[in-house]
């Protein structure tokens, strides 16, 4: 033992004192010349790649300095984050091509239109995308990035003029700038001068919410499809701006692996994918694993991973005629960890995705013509498949939720249509102004079919990501796929929001439907500017007009603002929030009157959420960002190690999201309980659910499934028992329209999103069952037959009256991921219509 330890240490000190003793020459080529008047990284940032982690705002200095010395290299900023940092892209290719980049650009494009056939690719240049560190903590990507760009800007010689005049590259040296800060600080600001690989060292485990995501704690490498965040709009921009041929997604995995690059596992593939896709992205491997093996780096190709969900980086290209490849690092999480394959450093890690980020570059260069004829036949053959008429979409109660599903697709270079007239289809009435019309027959038809299909039989079932994500379905829509094309009207070219009804003035009341997206956003700016506002718990007629469930009504009278200050508020907050406000100049109405006790007052409300280590950014996340961003309320995030001495009097709610572990202990239970009994709101989600019913705050019966491994292998075990969960799928259920949950909503169904296992036995009493599980409840995904089986009859939502308070669960994510804009109102009728379930 003894002997070992002493042998364990010198190969550490060899190690360590490599790295104190870095520098260009370990990353490399050295059969080429650099040129003397471009800046090196030291030049630049006083140390070597891989001595430190270097920041975002250190990587866009030297990007900046590359730009300006060198005329390979130009760049530009293509927006903001949320924290107010560039995203900047560099298009690196020769001097002769920056010349007449726009020319190759439109080229480039024509490559996807019809009458591509007369295009010859044998003098085109192919277009390479590269992107580093989606995910901030992955940082070997973006410190790869700063050596990848000075190469392409300092080498000389043949090779490298040939790859730059036959190669343009849309280098993207940091995906994600919020989150590579934030981890950057963090390894550097714990970093020892004698590197300790101790995996137990503070340095190797940051603090929650960790670097991986962006502002709001998004994983952006998910946000391809749904583009709902800023670093997301700007280079999916990019991506059509241009089409390119090769796109790569530099990331890390576990310390204890290798180098992965794609393929992935071949039966995970989306069947929408050409087979010509894998194949070329195998052939690109050969490229891969060349450089590696030169290096002497380990690696690993087709046994994880997959090509399934099209809103990752390394997928989404594969239904866009182009190849995309995920690079994953075994990471070192720091400057040097131990792992099973010896202590991994950083500089190692970087030389890695240094390497494949030159191979990628390599193979493109010399299957140049097959890439470029390959993304040309893709879109002729999506051409000659498409079929005829047109899909639409819309919601005539909710004209906001089609318009934002009509924003994402305008992004993705879709053509859509405004709907000509009225028509019916399916049992759905579509209206003009809140309905939209997508042709079939387009250039993106094929990327139409992956956003709107159903799916419900897969050749695996196992997923990397989620198995399912109808956007139709997300977003509550009314929706077929079989209108003709005379129901197109004219083609939008810059998308405008609907056309508000405003109020005229009124000296008795004012009404605003509840069916509206945005009606929250109205409501909380009404009741905190201290005007009276009730909701209607029955619906009711006036004139011609009928009023739905949930409807909001604000009195003229009686209130701290006169009758003009309330006309001229409520023009703004119905412009602010995009909804419709109507005048009543009468109380006598059909059904309920406006002075009825089914009229109930509401208050507003201060939110909090439980944040902080156990809790799962993600969850916490996106209802934050669904606070801040899209309904503009304030939410109070409380740290979970502050909770003791947190004074809960001052919220009316607080949500506790999906968490690990125990978040939460018996003394915090209790403090929660009696907050509750005080008139408090406490809103569960997903695996709180076991929480809840653990410490009594709800009493659940769940149903298990009990399914046995029966001629199950040991080395399918794993394929077995990952069968048996919910990666992401959609399933219908019913609600009862006059419980508060579903204010709001139109119709008695709803799609769901759900990614866990909880399955809650309904209450005997039937209306404590205002959502419930169908009996065919499978709209697209996959599901076990077995967990399919437990679900009719289940419900998703629990409520439950404490002392003076409420205690309410959803099993499933009403948020996720910031598109699921269909069942973002149901957390919103839990804090406002708390109290009257």
């Amino acid at each position: 033992m003894r002997t070992f330890i002493v042998a364990l240490l010198f190969l550490l000190n060899l190690q360590l004192s490599a790295q104190e003793e870095l520098d260009l020459s370990y990353y490399l080529p050295q059969d080429v010349t650099y040129n003397p008047a471009i800046p090196t990284p030291q030049d630049v940032l006083d140390f070597v790649p891989g001595e430190w982690h270097a920041s975002h705002d250190q990587v866009l200095i030297y990007m900046y300095f590359l730009a300006n010395t060198s005329p390979r290299i130009s760049i530009e900023n293509r927006g903001f984050t949320y924290e107010k940092r560039p995203l900047v892209l560099l298009t690196i290719t020769s001097e002769e091509n920056h010349n007449k980049l726009e020319e190759i650009r439109q080229q480039h494009v024509a490559l996807t239109e019809p009458g591509s056939e007369n295009i010859n690719t044998s003098e085109m240049p192919v277009v390479v995308n590269q992107g580093f560190s989606i995910h901030g903590n992955e940082a070997s990507g973006a410190n790869a990035a700063i050596l990848a760009a000075y190469y392409l800007a300092a080498a000389e010689g043949p090779e490298i003029e040939e790859l730059l005049k036959n190669t343009v590259i849309l280098f993207d040296p940091v995906f994600n700038p919020d989150g590579l800060q934030r981890f950057a600080s963090w390894v550097n600001t714990n970093k020892s001068a004698n590197i300790n690989p101790d995996p137990q060292d503070r340095e190797y485990n940051e603090t929650w919410p960790g670097g991986r995501t962006n502002h709001y704690w998004f994983d952006m490498n998910r946000d391809w499809l749904p583009v709902q965040l800023p670093e997301s709009r700007a280079r999916i921009k990019t991506f059509h701006n241009w089409y390119p041929n090769v796109l790569t997604d530099h990331h890390e995995m576990g310390s204890n692996s290798s180098f992965f690059f794609q393929p992935g596992i071949p039966s995970r593939t989306h069947p929408l994918t050409p087979n010509l896709n894998q194949e070329l992205t195998k052939e690109i491997g050969t490229y891969h694993a060349a450089a590696l093996d030169n290096i002497g780096s380990l690696y690993y190709t087709e046994e994880n991973y997959d090509d399934f969900y099209y809103g990752k980086g390394s997928t989404f290209p594969d239904i866009q005629g182009s190849v995309g490849i995920l690079f994953e690092q075994g990471s070192s999480r720091g400057h040097a960890q131990e792992t099973d394959n010896g202590i991994l450093t950083f500089p190692f890690t970087i030389r890695n995705q240094f390497t494949a980020a030159l191979s990628t570059l390599k193979a493109a260069k010399e299957m140049r013509v097959k890439l470029l004829d390959y993304q040309r036949d893709f879109y002729q053959n999506a051409r000659r498949e498409a079929e005829k008429g047109a899909y639409v979409f819309g919601n005539s109660k909710d004209a906001s939720s089609a318009y934002h599903l009509a924003e994402i697709l305008i992004r993705h270079k879709v053509e859509v249509h405004e709907l000509q007239e009225e028509f019916s289809k399916d049992g759905n009435t579509f209206k003009p102004q809140s309905s939209y019309v997508v042709p079939k027959k387009q250039k993106q038809q094929r990327l139409l079919k992956a956003m709107f299909e159903r799916r419900t039989t897969f050749e695996d079932s196992l997923f990397y990501d989620i198995s399912a994500w109808s956007f139709p379905l997300a977003f509550n829509l009314d929706f077929t796929d079989e209108a003709k094309m005379n129901v197109p009207g004219q083609r939008i070219d810059s998308l405008t929001r609907p056309q508000l009804t405003l109020p005229e003035k009124s000296e008795y009341a004012y009404l605003m439907e509840w069916h509206a997206y945005e009606a929250p956003n109205a409501l909380n700016q009404i009741l905190n500017k201290g005007l009276r506002a009730k909701v209607a718990m029955q619906p009711f007629q006036l004139g011609s007009k009928n009023y739905d469930y949930g409807t909001i009504m604000v009195p003229a009278q009686n209130q701290e603002m006169d009758a003009d200050e309330i006309y001229e508020f409520l023009i703004k907050v119905a412009k602010d929030a995009h909804v419709d406000i109507s005048a009543a100049n009468t109380g006598l109405t059909g059904g309920i009157n406006l002075g009825s006790n089914q009229f109930r007052a509401l208050e507003p409300q201060k939110v909090a959420i439980l944040v902080g280590e156990g809790i799962t950014p993600y969850d916490a996340g996106e209802i934050w960002h669904l606070f801040d961003q899209r309904y503009d309320m304030k939410i109070t995030k409380l740290d979970l190690k502050n909770f003791s001495r947190t004074n809960l009097s001052r919220y009316t709610d607080i949500i506790l999201s999906n968490s690990w572990g125990n978040a939460l202990n018996q003394e915090d239970a209790e403090k929660l309980k009696e907050w509750v009994r005080n008139s408090g709101t406490l809103i569960g989600y997903k695996n709180a659910a076991t929480w809840l019913d653990k410490n009594e705050f709800l009493d659940l019966e769940f149903k298990e499934n009990e399914v046995q491994a029966k001629n199950v292998t040991f080395e399918q075990r794993q394929d077995f028992r990952g069968a048996q969960g919910i990666g992401g799928a959609i399933f219908e259920a019913k609600q009862d329209r006059s419980h508060p949950i579903n204010f709001g909503y139109k119709d008695d169904k709803i799609a769901l999103f759900r990614d866990t296992t909880l399955f809650v036995e309904a209450d005997s009493t039937s209306y404590k069952n205002p959502i419930i599980y169908t009996e065919k409840s499978l709209l697209s995904g996959y599901v076990s037959e077995e967990n399919l089986e437990l679900l009719p009859g289940t419900v998703p939502f629990k409520h439950k009256s404490l002392g003076r308070g409420n205690v309410i669960l959803f099993t499933d994510n009403t948020n996720f991921r910031a598109f699921w804009y269909g069942t973002n109102k149901l957390l919103m009728n839990a804090v406002f219509f708390g109290d009257e379930m």
